[in-house]
């Protein structure tokens, strides 16, 4: 039984990447299809592809090889608008390297977006 269906995504794509495997399967969900949607504007992956299999549904991911490190970031910490250095400087490795990625009061996204748009949320994951 999955507890933390976003932790075992990203852990199933980091080992996949790990390994040099060209795809891995995760579970499903609205959630992790955001994050996907996200981790695929960026470039980090391929295409994902739905897999129903009468149960929650899995996503069969296309890996690039641009990964070097993905996690769930727990708790989910609050982040102000004006926060975003200080939380990039606390996950990821440089300046302009990585996204950290958030839930937000206009849905699911990255801090290059959410500061654009002048919004603050909650911290999921970070992918570099």
């Amino acid at each position: 039984m999955r507890h933390d269906l976003l932790a075992d995504m990203f852990s199933a794509i980091k080992n996949a990447e790990f390994v040099g495997k060209k795809r891995c399967i995760t579970p499903a969900s609205k959630l992790i299809k955001n994050i996907l949607k996200i981790m695929e504007e960026n470039k980090y992956i391929g295409k994902t592809e739905f897999i129903d299999d009468g149960r929650g549904g899995r996503f069969r991911i296309e890996l690039l090889g641009k990964i070097n490190n993905c996690n769930v970031i727990r708790p989910n910490f609050s982040v102000k608008k004006t926060e975003f250095i200080k939380w990039e400087k606390r996950f990821l490795p440089g300046e302009g390297i990585g996204i950290l990625i958030l839930t937000t009061s206009k849905g699911v996204m990255d801090h290059k977006k959410a500061k654009k748009e002048g919004v603050g949320g909650r911290l999921l994951g970070y992918v570099y």
